[in-house]
């Protein structure tokens, strides 16, 4: 069987694409299968972290992926109970970044921006309605199997990047663990084009307010808002996704206020896992397929976004011969441990301060205010600044 000189990458979402455009930056010949007829369309993760904007600039895609979206300088922590907890900005680490500030915008538009940028290349092939779902490899070559239309073909290269999704193929292909858990609750996120700015004062475009009996977010996008709410275990799928129970959730937000626009619904299940390890030989894990975390601070896709970057820097190396191949271990020894440091501890940190009564978050962030030193750690950390320092750390 032939071998391509190409890295194969599993999936054509944000950290597939960015891959993708990594390698390709660096001379590197990329195919990309996609199961999809085309690119997806799901909204899905919608924040981009300031270190998340550097990388995607670098790849030409930031200046067009914030024209499309929003720039959110701020973000806010309230409780029903003592209004506004804090309030933070991130022109606070404008020494770090060249953007200091998040931007609100669908993955969607990412993975668009990222293609059309990529189409022209002689180096990138993206296959539509292909779906690798087998992997075997050798010394020299990773084999995939992939599906197209209902017919089986095996095709080979030097390298596979398995970005397909929290139930990713190339995972259970691979037979690599996914431990974690699952929480109870299911969130139910409740998209709506009523103006909040008009009825909350000091309102920002990303406001998290801390309830015991029933937290909720706010989160911004151009033309929208989000609402995100915790669904308890005993309320069904069923209730949950029906106008009547999103309308009784938005009217607990500002009293008096009901009958809002609803533009659409989405529930899902929350998951905190991490894939045992991140490189099975030629072949390796990113995003999704090897880490999924609640989306509470917007770790998920930009922690995917990062190893993407990381991943195909490495793999540039090797495929021009400027490293050994032993450089890849890195990518399993940073991106792993940052996973499970960071990522997943902040995420689930996030979702406890949200659940409480409000008064020991209170506490909490007032210390982090007292100081300016405390608030640009606590800065770093949220942004995911910390985390891609501690990777370097690593070695």
């Amino acid at each position: 069987m032939p071998v391509e000189e190409r890295v194969f990458i599993a999936g054509a979402g944000p950290v597939g694409l960015t891959a993708a455009a990594s390698l390709v930056r660096a001379g590197v010949p990329v195919t990309v299968f996609e199961a999809g007829r085309d690119l997806s369309e799901e909204s899905r993760a919608s924040t981009f972290h300031p270190p998340t904007l550097d990388m995607l600039d670098d790849l030409g895609a930031a200046e067009a992926l914030i024209g499309q979206g929003l720039v959110a300088p701020h973000f806010q922590y309230r409780s029903r109970h003592y209004g506004i907890l804090g309030r933070f900005d991130f022109s606070a680490i404008a020494d770090v970044t060249r953007h200091p500030y998040r931007v609100q915008c669908e993955q969607s538009k990412l993975t668009r921006i990222l293609h059309e940028r990529l189409q022209n290349s002689r180096d990138l092939r993206i296959e539509f309605g292909t779906r690798v779902h087998a992997v075997t490899q050798d010394d020299a070559a990773v084999h995939v199997t992939v599906d197209r239309n209902g017919t089986a073909e095996t095709r080979s290269a030097r390298w596979l990047i398995g970005a397909d999704g929290a139930r990713s193929d190339v995972r259970r292909a691979l037979d690599i663990g996914f431990d974690g858990f699952t929480w109870p609750e299911r969130f139910l996120v409740v998209s709506t084009p009523y103006d909040f700015y008009q009825a909350i004062p000091d309102l920002v475009s990303v406001t998290y307010v801390a309830d015991p009996e029933r937290w909720h977010f706010l989160l911004q996008i151009p033309g929208l808002w989000r609402v995100m709410f915790p669904i308890r275990p005993d309320e069904s799928d069923e209730q949950a996704l029906s106008p009547e129970f999103a309308q009784h959730l938005m009217a607990g937000i500002i009293p008096g206020v009901s009958g809002y626009d609803v533009a659409h619904t989405t529930l899902y299940k929350v998951h905190q896992r991490v894939a045992a390890t991140f490189r099975s030989g030629r072949a390796f894990l990113a995003g999704d397929a090897a880490h999924i975390n609640n989306p509470l601070g917007g770790m998920g896709m930009n922690g995917g976004i990062h190893d993407a970057v990381n991943l195909a820097g490495r793999l540039a190396e090797v495929w021009h011969g400027r490293k050994a191949e032993d450089e890849l271990d890195r990518y399993d020894r940073q991106r792993r441990l940052v996973t499970l440091e960071y990522i997943e501890q902040q995420s689930i940190q996030n979702k406890r301060n949200l659940e409480s009564t409000g008064s020991e978050f209170k506490e909490r962030l007032a210390e982090i205010a007292s100081a300016d030193s405390r608030t640009y750690d606590y800065l770093l950390r949220v942004s995911m600044v910390a985390s891609l320092r501690r990777a370097a750390e690593l070695g």
